[in-house]
Formats: C-alpha cells, sequence, structure tokens
C-alpha cells in the first residue's frame, strides 16, 4: 500500500529523511512522518500572514508546516481527532464487511442461479484478490488530492458496486454479481487511506495506540459479516446480505462527509495559501506570491508515468526481495488468511453438533472477543517498548528487535490455537473448545498484524510504505486464494477424522512461519545489514555516521 510522500519543501526541518523515495508514504508515515515537534505541535509566535509574507512578494513562498502548525491536523483537539478517528474505524470496518457478509449470500446464490458452490464462492475471492490490489492503486492519490476526496470516491464507488449484485435476482445476470464484486473489490481504498489518516493526526510519539485502534477495526470487520449474517441468511432473501452492505456503507460515507474534515497536510495548507492570498488582496489589493505545496503542480507532474510504475511496484518487489518482508509478510497473510477460510468452513465444524446457520454464524464471536483481547494486551506493550527505546537509546536491538518482543509470546498461539481446534472438533468434546481455539487464533493474528507493521515500519523507515504494502497486499491476496480453496481442500480430506487432519496440516504451516520469526528476531540485524533498502536509509539518515544512528533511529521510527 503505496502513498506518495510529501514533496521536499514540504518536509518538516525537524524530520530526517533520506532523499528518496521522493513520493512514498502510507502505513510508514504513522511513523516517519512527523510535524515541526516531535512531542506536540509548536506554539505559533507571529501570523500566518507575517509567516507566509516574511521574503515579500519578490520571491515565491512556498508554504509549510513549520510555517502554518496550527492549520495541519496536528493542531486538532484530542476530541475532534478521536472523533475523526472512531469514524474511520467505522469506514474500515464497512470495507472489511463487504469482503466477509457476502458468504451468507452464496447459499441463495447457488439456488437462484443454478450454479455451483464454488461458482458463487468465487464472488467472495474475486473480491479479496482485488481488494488486494485495489489498496496499491488507491493509495497514491490520498497524498495528492487529500484522504477526504479519495475516501469519498472509494466508499461511493464501493457502494455503487452492490447495485449490480444485488439487483443480479431481477437482471437474472450471475457474471453481474461477480462484475460487481471485482470492481467492489478494486475500489476500495482500504488501509493504505485510513491508515494515512492517523499519520495526518498524530505525531510520532502518540501514533501507535491510534493505529493499534485501527488495526482493530481491520481485522475486526471481517468477522462481524458473519456474526450477523447468519441472521440475514436464515431469515432474508440472500440479496439483503448485499443490501445491508449498501445500507452500511452508505451510512459510513455520509457520516464521514459531515464529521470528517481534510486532514492531510498538502491540501490544508494549499487551501490556506488561497486564504492568504485572498486577504492580502481584499485589504491592499496587491496580490503576493504565496502558494501551497502542490498548489503549482501541473496534471502532467501529477501523472508521471515512470515514478508511478515505481511506486505502485515496488511493494511487491520488496516482497520477492526482502527475505524479512516476505517471511512477516506471509505469516501475516497466512494468519488472516485463515479466518476467511474458516468462513466457508466453519459450518463443516459446528453442524456436528447440530448448529443452525444463526449459531453458527454467532460461533465467530469468540474470534472478535480475542480481537478486543489482542488489543487491550498490546496496549502495555507499546509503553514498555518506547520504554525500552529510551533506556537504551544505542542499542539496536531496542530499536528494532524489540518490537517483535511480543510476538514471540503470541504467533504461538497460532499453530496451538489451530491443533486445539482441530482435535475437539468431534461431537465427543463440548463445542466451546474448539472456540477456545478459535479465541487463540485471533489473539495471535491481532498481534501478528500489528507487531509486522510497527517491526517494518522500523526498520525500513520512509521505504516501509512498500514494506508495508507487501504485509496488506499478501493479507488480502492469499485471503482471496485461500477461499477458494478452501471447500476443494477441506473434500480431499473426506476420510474418518479428515477435518482434524486437514485443520493439523494448517497448523504445521502455520508452526514453519512462527519459527521464522525468531529466526528473525535473532538474525534481524545481520538481515538488515545485507538489505539494499534497509543500508539506504541507514546511510541516508547517519550520512555514515554510526554515533548519530541512535538519535536518528529514535526519531524516524
Amino acid at each position: 500500500m503505496s502513498i506518495p510522500q510529501s514533496r521536499p519543501e514540504e518536509t518538516p526541518e525537524g524530520a530526517s529523511q533520506p532523499p528518496s523515495p521522493i513520493r512514498e508514504s502510507t502505513i510508514s508515515t504513522l511513523l516517519t512522518h512527523s510535524s515541526t515537534s516531535q512531542n506536540s505541535v509548536p506554539k505559533q509566535t507571529i501570523s500566518h500572514a507575517e509567516a507566509a509574507l516574511v521574503q515579500g512578494n519578490a520571491n515565491i513562498k512556498i508554504l509549510t508546516e513549520n510555517d502554518c502548525p496550527d492549520v495541519v491536523a496536528y493542531s486538532w483537539s484530542k476530541w475532534k481527532k478521536w472523533r475523526a478517528l472512531t469514524i474511520i474505524f467505522l469506514v474500515q470496518i464497512s470495507m472489511n464487511l463487504n469482503a466477509s457478509l457476502y458468504a451468507n449470500a452464496q447459499s441463495g446464490i447457488v439456488k437462484e442461479f443454478h450454479v455451483s458452490f464454488m461458482a458463487a464462492v468465487s464472488g467472495a475471492a474475486v473480491f479479496l484478490v482485488m481488494y488486494a490490489f485495489g489498496c496499491e492503486l488507491w493509495a497514491p492519490w490520498s497524498e495528492e488530492f487529500g484522504r477526504k476526496l479519495v475516501l469519498q470516491a472509494s466508499l461511493f464507488l464501493v457502494n455503487a458496486m452492490c447495485l449490480p449484485v444485488a439487483l443480479a435476482k431481477r437482471t437474472r445476470s450471475f457474471a453481474a454479481i461477480l462484475v460487481g464484486r471485482a470492481f467492489g473489490g478494486l475500489f476500495s481504498a482500504g488501509g493504505s487511506v485510513t491508515l494515512g489518516v492517523v499519520a495526518d493526526m498524530f505525531t510520532l510519539p502518540h501514533q501507535e495506540k491510534p493505529l493499534a485502534f485501527i488495526v482493530l477495526s481491520s481485522v475486526g470487520g471481517s468477522i462481524i459479516g458473519p456474526i450477523i449474517g447468519g441472521f440475514i441468511e436464515e431469515g432474508l432473501d440472500w440479496t439483503w446480505a448485499i443490501w445491508i452492505q449498501l445500507i452500511v456503507g452508505s451510512f459510513v460515507q455520509l457520516l464521514h462527509l459531515f464529521l470528517v474534515p481534510e486532514s492531510r497536510s498538502s491540501v490544508l495548507l494549499d487551501r490556506h495559501a488561497k486564504k492568504l492570498r485572498k486577504s492580502k488582496l481584499n485589504e491592499t489589493e496587491k496580490n503576493i506570491n504565496v502558494f501551497g505545496p502542490t498548489e503549482t503542480m501541473t496534471w502532467r507532474e501529477y501523472l508521471v508515468p515512470k515514478e508511478l510504475w515505481a511506486l505502485w511496484t515496488r511493494p511487491f518487489r520488496m516482497f520477492a526481495t526482502e527475505p524479512i518482508v516476505s517471511i512477516l509478510s506471509t505469516l501475516s497473510g497466512f494468519s488472516d488468511a485463515l479466518i476467511f477460510m474458516q468462513i466457508q468452513s466453519l459450518g463443516r465444524v459446528y453442524r456436528l453438533w447440530g448448529f443452525t446457520t444463526t449459531q453458527i454464524g454467532l460461533a465467530f464471536i469468540p474470534i472478535g472477543i480475542a480481537y478486543i483481547i489482542g488489543y487491550l494486551l498490546f496496549l502495555p506493550v507499546i509503553g514498555r517498548n518506547r520504554r525500552l527505546r529510551a533506556e537504551f537509546p544505542g542499542k539496536e536491538h531496542a530499536q528494532y528487535e524489540s518490537r517483535l518482543w511480543w510476538l514471540l509470546y503470541t504467533a504461538p498461539l497460532l499453530p496451538i490455537g489451530l491443533l486445539i481446534f482441530a482435535w475437539t472438533s468431534t461431537p465427543e468434546v463440548h463445542w466451546v473448545a474448539p472456540m477456545f481455539g478459535c479465541l487463540l487464533i485471533g489473539i495471535a493474528n491481532y498481534t501478528i498484524y500489528m507487531t509486522t507493521i510497527d517491526y517494518m515500519v522500523a526498520s525500513y523507515g520512509p521505504y516501509s510504505a512498500s514494506a508495508t504494502g507487501g504485509n496488506g497486499f499478501a493479507r488480502d491476496f492469499l485471503a482471496g486464494c485461500l477461499t477458494w480453496a478452501a471447500d476443494p481442500y477441506y473434500n480431499a480430506f473426506s476420510f474418518s477424522y479428515g477435518i482434524q487432519a486437514a485443520n493439523t496440516v494448517l497448523a504445521g504451516i502455520s508452526l514453519i512461519l512462527v519459527a521464522a520469526t525468531f529466526v528473525i528476531y535473532i538474525k534481524g540485524p545481520s538481515m538488515r545489514k545485507r538489505s539494499p533498502f534497509a543500508q539506504s536509509l541507514r546511510e541516508s539518515i547517519t550520512g555514515t555516521t554510526e554515533e548519530s544512528l541512535p538519535e536518528i533511529t529514535e526519531r524516524t521510527v
């Protein structure tokens, strides 16, 4: 998920970043983009007009955050920030609800159009696969045109794509369902933009808790669908699974439209520059050369094919060439994909106890509880890691690998949870036992997502947009692929104790990936030394001066 970085003139003086990539940012901005002060928005000592006109009319003045600190979103009140953050939370819930709620329409689609179950499942899988690409393709534009415009466009198009799916019953077109789902996924901006809003509002020392909150919405949205979907599937026509997506999507779009102002700094500075010019013209009837960071850019500068291509392809290149990115992203993607496999397969397990469709949906509640537990457990870990970095500013392990410390205890819950889920999936055992396995899987999934993002941002600095982009791509892409594979996979184990064997295989795969995280925790420093991206960051930040590393590292990660 890659979003273009601020222009060079826009970078605060207090931020130390390598000269390239110039226009890259997304989740990385959560920890690499900062305001004039790392701890608070500085007090303004002169008026905006004085700051803007200090050079006079002879030269062009490009406004920066240093000139107008009270204009950017860092200066918003705590209440205003968390109001916006809560609505962004709901936006992210809505996007993930679109991915998961469709599963409860599949049985109705099979009956309505006389297609195979695998054909109906394709509507869920294609949405996730296209969602993986959509996050990457939407990302750059929110930096140039603003978060609000891009999110509104995304929400509108996603909502519009619900119509051909919901109306397919009248048009008698199964193809309309697949087309609507595919474009619905492609039009979803996802975390690449919603997490960027966090970067806009919170300075570096205050970003981790808002980030943890938004990550909760990202994982939580995927299980709200099946929880409410059971009631819909059992009591309503299948089209209501789509209409409810449209209702929820329209509701959060209106909330976002009226209650969340634009937060992107360059857009706010552009608007402020226009106000300054208009005000000066009205007062003195003279024009002044004060402009925002992107006001003078032409469409040709916005649309540079070579630059956009490099921006969009870097996440995939890093995923293929960087062991840290590939291992952690695969672990994160596999963990998330398990949830979507369970959406397709949990019915097989709980029908052993005679669960109804509604009860099967409610069986996802333990995963939702697990996400909340994972979020609450991670909050004190944030404080622990901050204290460790402050106490040992010169130790590389404290600055980087300490961020994986909590993962060492929680990642093993993934294979453990899968094994419990597997070998308690029998009527001889109470049905609460596999739910306990799901609880452990959920805690692991939340922590894996949060810690892998945190570690990769720290390791790759301004390149972490691409690193975490690979993470997000892996989660959505693998979820889509395993959604397709879930039914054939479980059908292949159609023998006594087949379900147990199938989930044991998944536990074995996850165990290998979990073991790899321990390797990264131990060998991370040597792996970064062999990484051209990490070394480019290190040399750019330090100027090849080793002594200056601790201070800069603390500021840029």
